[in-house]
């Protein structure tokens, strides 16, 4: 897995679009969850809450 980012003088620029373009990949996100072994019906439980949030939050964007 490879992410580059131009750097034309400004460090904190390319950090702040580093951070940004991991976010949008899910790189941090997938990183936290593979920190330690995670049970395959823990790891269910977890997407099936997950899934639940993002429905119940596309809900309120509609109303």
């Amino acid at each position: 897995m490879s992410i580059s980012v131009e750097v034309k003088g400004n460090i904190e620029r390319a950090i702040k679009l580093l951070k940004k373009r991991m976010q949008l990949e899910g790189v941090q996100k997938e990183l936290r969850h593979r920190r330690f072994y995670e049970k395959p019906s823990v790891k269910k439980k977890r997407k099936r809450l997950e899934a639940s949030r993002r429905r119940r939050k596309s809900k309120r964007r509609f109303l």
